[in-house]
């Protein structure tokens, strides 16, 4: 399907190029909001009637977008979450959290501006796009540890994950029986009252 862009989309074009699309992707998205209209001659003559309009009112999204952005560029929020002793954590980040994030720290956005790749299943430092508008767009540092401590380690270079590993390595010594056979308790760790081998 062809249609006329009415704002930049991004990996498509900026105002007013014609484009083609899937069929799905213009109903189910650029044609309901309001991203675009179908490229046929009488819309072509109303983009075209409207297209100084069209421009300024983006022009003047566009400079509050600026705007906001000069608040949130570079920030990094940090979030406590519950994770396993490999640093997976137990549910991941989702946009929802990060929109709550900012919001508590005064700063107004929503779901759709930001561009999660992937969702955030490890705890560790992450960097992550917001599109504040189509041609405005920052990066925030999202800090997920599993305590203020961690995120505070986290905040300064520390690796928490390689050196929680390095430690557990360091204070891990197997007692070695060159005479065990495979499979075998060794007699001081079986439960009272048992002997090795016993069944």
């Amino acid at each position: 399907m062809d249609v006329i862009l009415l704002e930049r989309v991004e990996k498509l074009g900026q105002i007013g190029d014609v484009v083609t699309v899937k069929n799905g992707f213009a109903r189910n998205f650029l044609l309901p909001r309001k991203k675009a209209l179908r490229a046929n001659s009488a819309n072509k003559k109303v983009f075209e009637a409207n297209r100084a309009n069209i421009e300024a009112e983006n022009a003047k999204r566009r400079d509050v977008a600026t705007e906001d952005a000069k608040g949130i560029d570079g920030k990094t929020i940090t979030l406590i979450r519950q994770a396993s002793n490999t640093g997976q954590l137990y549910g991941s980040v989702s946009t929802r959290d990060l929109v709550e994030a900012l919001e508590t720290d005064g700063d107004k956005v929503t779901k759709n501006q930001i561009v999660l790749n992937k969702p955030i299943k490890t705890i560790g430092l992450s960097t992550v796009r917001i599109a504040l508008h189509p041609e405005v767009s920052i990066t925030i540092k999202v800090n997920v540890a599993r305590s203020p401590e961690e995120a505070e380690l986290q905040a300064q270079g520390v690796d928490v994950m390689s050196s929680m590993f390095e430690r557990d390595e360091a204070g891990f010594t197997e007692d070695y029986d060159p005479n065990a056979e495979p499979g075998e308790i060794a007699v001081e760790d079986a439960p009272e009252g048992e002997t090795p081998n016993e069944g």
